[in-house]
């Protein structure tokens, strides 16, 4: 049975990554927030806390925690919308052999996140919201805006 890394921020990243949760709710699934926050009853014993990063010296701490969590969860599939948070798991999930799911995020109109810029070369399957985008990601799926 496949079992699912979701990796966001708290917020709109949240909001957006939940709207795919008809298509990973019947799948074993936990979530890794960057931010203790207060959560939906459907996340309560689902959900790690990690440092919060801002490109800083936290992303090696990011690291271990990835390493940390990944190898005790063991997921199949680690699955992301766009925040930060996402590179180390995604850099770790390479190692451990686990591919990433990547969904440039929906505020992405014209021009790419940081974020996405690094998964296009990470992730092994990336979607874009967007057709302005596609020339970004020539290699990637359009799929259109979550909704």
């Amino acid at each position: 049975m496949a079992k699912i890394c979701i990796v966001s921020s708290c917020g709109g990243h949240l909001t957006q990554v939940r709207m795919l949760k008809p298509a990973y709710d019947k799948y074993d699934h936990f979530y890794v927030l960057n931010e203790p926050s207060v959560l939906p009853r459907d996340m309560e014993g689902k959900t790690h806390f990690i440092r919060h990063s801002e490109r800083d010296l936290l992303f090696w701490v990011n690291l271990w925690e990835a390493w940390r969590i990944l190898r005790r969860e063991r997921p199949s599939l680690i699955l992301s919308n766009g925040p930060g948070p996402l590179v180390p798991f995604a850099l770790v999930g390479k190692i451990l052999k686990i591919p990433t799911l990547f969904v440039e995020e929906m505020n992405r109109v014209t021009k790419p996140s940081l974020t996405g810029r690094i998964m296009y070369y990470l992730a092994e399957r990336f979607f874009y919201q967007w057709r302005e985008l596609e020339h970004y990601f020539p290699n990637a799926t359009y799929g259109g805006p979550l909704t």
